[in-house]
């Protein structure tokens, strides 16, 4: 036990440095049980002093310290020194990272930036129910587990489509999404053995183990997920009718409070509307390619497509106040950079908005950070040290925004993941951009090795 406590002493502020240390005896009382039951969670110091010590001591040392004794346990996997430990302002936000190998099989991976350390999730649950497996758009359950991601690069989806009619028979519970809230790291939808699911799993890093949540209203895959106003939403994604694949203009939003799933109004996708023709409109379907929650909004770049034809048509946005939806910003909807097969990938730093241009071109990659007063993409930051060509990787790269700055995650020569992380100043009145050279403005702060894999989403987590 004391060298948890040296250890937290070492790595922090001291204990009676800190001002809600003074601030405890205002406190509540806390529930930490019966005293005739439990006993002193530190012999001879009272649970309130205790639990003010032990709330210091950085999340990487949680799972050794459940195993000194039951009481640690508890405390360790209850909701009250989380709580603290957000009102003292020492939550920690660690890096969540899901993989996929070349069986098919997927693993979350997290990453503790303080110590460099990569650890692996417990497995996903998958779940078997006799009546919902019989008919698995009963429920859009059946045999169903939550695995998959919204951000896998669409066009290796839809190559396979046309390559395979069984494909999705082939690779059960493709097509997920990730999202985080409260806390907890949330898995919804995808596909099972062709169906759409609306199945949702929860994911609580203070217990350590998946459960199930409320099921969203709408079977979807491939949706695209956002954090506005600590309730998480649901936008888009495609289901699987009677001609095939169709696009959903159906939204929907998570609140944690009463888990559960409200319907809010579906896109309008007007630019979708106006084709001059009955044939285009027909060919060519109007989808949502990507999502962001910036300032106070949920921006959505849209798409119309054919494989293997993808279209640009700007986007939508949803206002959470008034309940509705208006046409993106021409500059932000024409400029939003993409990967592959349309599919735009994004992350809000600090309020700002950050893309990453994929470019071929000689001059490499390079970030580019949205001017809502200009209403275009300027260039931060050139030649992002990501690997793009020659690669069959299905996402070849992830964005991240953790401890205020952001980050690149990517596969280096040797198969690692690595996690780099953009150090740079914020572009001049005139113009001037970031560093020109691949080792200006980047940092590596992790690699692991984890197999052949590929990406597929990451997620943050503050606890």
């Amino acid at each position: 036990m004391g060298a948890f406590l040296s250890y937290a002493r070492g790595r922090g502020r001291d204990v009676a440095d800190l001002p809600a240390a003074a601030e405890s005896s205002k406190r509540p009382r806390l529930a930490l049980g019966c005293m005739d039951e439990r006993p002193q969670m530190i012999p001879g110091l009272p649970d309130e002093i205790a639990l003010q010590i032990v709330s210091r001591v950085p999340r990487g040392c949680h799972a050794a310290m459940k195993a000194v004794c039951k009481t640690w346990h508890e405390v360790l996997a209850g909701d009250e020194i989380f709580e603290l430990r957000r009102e003292l302002g020492l939550t920690e936000e660690w890096l969540y990272v899901l993989v996929k190998d070349e069986q098919e099989r997927l693993a979350w991976y997290v990453l503790d930036p303080l110590e460099g350390q990569w650890r692996r999730l417990p497995s996903m649950p998958q779940m078997a129910r006799d009546d919902e497996a019989r008919d698995p758009t009963s429920s859009g359950r059946g045999w169903w587990t939550a695995l998959g991601s919204s951000s896998l690069r669409l066009s290796g989806l839809f190559k396979g489509w046309f390559r395979r009619k069984d494909l999705l028979d082939r690779t059960p519970f493709c097509g997920c999404s990730a999202g985080a809230i409260s806390g907890c790291l949330f898995v919804l939808g995808g596909f099972s053995k062709a169906c759409a699911m609306k199945c949702v799993w929860r994911y609580d890093p203070r217990t350590n183990e998946w459960t199930e949540a409320a099921s969203m209203g709408t079977a979807r895959a491939y949706c695209k997920t956002g954090l506005l106003n600590n309730r998480l939403y649901a936008v888009g994604g495609v289901n699987r009718g009677r001609g095939g694949l169709t696009p959903l203009q159906s939204a929907e939003v998570y609140e944690p409070a009463t888990d559960s799933w409200t319907a809010i109004p579906n896109m309008p996708f007007s630019r979708a509307q106006v084709l001059p023709t009955a044939f285009l409109a027909d060919m060519l379907k109007p989808i949502a390619t990507g999502m962001a929650a910036f300032k106070g909004k949920l921006c959505v770049p849209q798409s119309l497509y054919s494989w293997p034809f993808f279209v640009d048509v700007g986007g939508e946005v949803y206002d959470p106040v008034s309940h509705l939806w208006g046409e993106m910003p021409q500059g932000m909807g024409e400029g939003w950079p993409a990967r592959q097969a349309g599919t735009k990938l994004s992350v809000v730093v600090n309020g700002r908005l950050y893309a990453l241009d994929p470019t071929s071109a000689m001059d490499g990659s390079k970030i580019k950070m949205y001017d809502s007063e200009q209403d275009t993409w300027r260039v931060v930051l050139k030649k992002v040290p990501i690997l793009l060509d020659g690669t069959d990787s299905e996402c070849p790269y992830l964005l991240a925004g953790f401890r205020e700055k952001l980050h690149v995650i990517t596969k280096d020569n040797h198969e690692r993941v690595t996690v780099l992380r953009a150090d740079f100043t914020e572009p001049a009145a005139n113009g001037t951009n970031g560093p020109d050279t691949e080792d200006d403005g980047w940092k590596t702060i992790a690699t692991k090795f984890f197999g052949t894999v590929d990406l597929v989403t990451c997620q943050v987590l503050d606890v």
